[in-house]
Order: C-alpha cells, then structure tokens, then sequence
C-alpha cells in the first residue's frame, strides 16, 4: 500500500492553488480549445505545427491540473502548529539568525515546502536549514548540515505569532 504524501502549507496558499485550479480548469481550458479547433481550420493535421502546439499545450495543461488537484486533495494546513515551547523556531516562525563563519544576518520565515522560495527568504521546514533551526530558540547556536557542507548559525530572534 502507497504512503500519501502531505502537504504542509497555509490556508492562504491553499487558497491560491484553488484559484489557480479554477482558472485553468475554466478560462485556460477555454483558450486552449479555442486554440485546438483554430488550428485544425488549417488543414492537414500531419503537417499542422499550429496544431501540434496547441494539443502540446493541451497536455501541459492537463498535467498542471493534475498536480494542482493532487496539491490541494493533500493538503495539511499547519498557520499555527502548536509547540511545547511558544518562543521556538516552528512552521510559521519568522527566525533571524547570524552565520557564524560569515558573520552576516539573515531572517527567514519557515514554511511548509509548498511556499518555500529563498529569494524571499521562505525557507522549507523540510530542507537541511529549515530542520536545523526547527525547535530552536533565540540565543541557541545551530548546526547545518548542507549539501555544501557544514554549516554554524547562531539563532537572534524568533517571531511567533
């Protein structure tokens, strides 16, 4: 028996995909159609490019579709998971910290890996970072261990809300 995956992430991205899902069941699926019956008004299928490219998009669509549905079915909604400790680095936590061994400053916000995305300093809970600060608290010092190696943090602040 397969395992389900979760997909920890808030209500507001949840509510994003559905938005997504909608457009492109409806207003998208649309335009592609149109697209489909434009290009076979051109002729021969078998040398259409026009058509080709369109029935490709088709299936990219299709594809989108379903990842997003699969997305939103396994959602695990998790704004505001409870912790033993309300000053420790949890999903959620806005956390700055100092990197030890290049002595500059960073703050991150850990989320569920559906809205990571580190240029906005949107940090996985599942990525080596995100586990290394989990359960931590201002003042603690940190080990990474990273695909580039070892890396030491000293944790300044924690935001919960």
């Amino acid at each position: 028996m397969a395992i389900e995956s979760r997909y920890k992430m808030s209500q507001e991205r949840l509510e994003a995909l559905k938005a997504e899902l909608l457009f492109l069941e409806t207003d998208k699926a649309k335009e592609v159609a149109e697209q489909i019956k434009e290009a076979r008004s051109f002729g021969d299928l078998s040398e259409n490019s026009e058509y080709d490219e369109a029935k490709s998009e088709q299936g990219k669509l299709y594809s989108k579709i379903a990842e997003l549905k699969d997305l939103i079915d396994h959602a695990e909604i998790v704004d505001h998971v409870e912790s033993n400790n309300a000053f420790a680095v949890r999903l959620g936590s806005r956390v700055t910290v100092r990197d030890l061994d290049e002595g500059y400053e960073e703050t991150y916000e850990l989320v569920g890996s559906q809205e990571a995305n580190p240029m906005q300093g949107r940090v996985s809970d599942d990525s080596p970072f995100g586990r290394g600060l989990y359960g931590h608290v201002a003042g603690e010092k940190v080990k990474v261990d990273a695909p580039a190696g070892e890396l030491h943090f000293e944790i300044i602040s924690v935001e919960n809300d």
